[in-house]
């Protein structure tokens, strides 16, 4: 494996400038979407915990107005 990588690195520095670009513009777009997934599963995780704790009276839910209200009082 590791043969294969250097094989590829090697190959691929050997590549001319734009090709080079195009190339890590795929790989990094291949990592973008395992972040991507792992950003939605947290906020998925996240939901169900904000969901868990209004349907347990844990947390008082209040509106959007309210919020916008408070932050304007904060901000005075």
């Amino acid at each position: 494996m590791i043969t294969d990588y250097k094989e590829i690195q090697n190959s691929a520095l050997e590549l001319d400038e734009n090709h080079r670009a195009e190339l890590a513009k795929k790989l990094i777009d291949s990592l973008d979407q395992r972040i991507d997934d792992d950003i939605e599963q947290a906020w998925i995780d996240e939901v169900k915990r904000r969901k868990a704790e209004i349907q347990s009276g844990k947390v008082t839910p209040i509106s959007g107005q309210e919020v916008h209200k408070a932050a304007r009082k904060l901000l005075k």
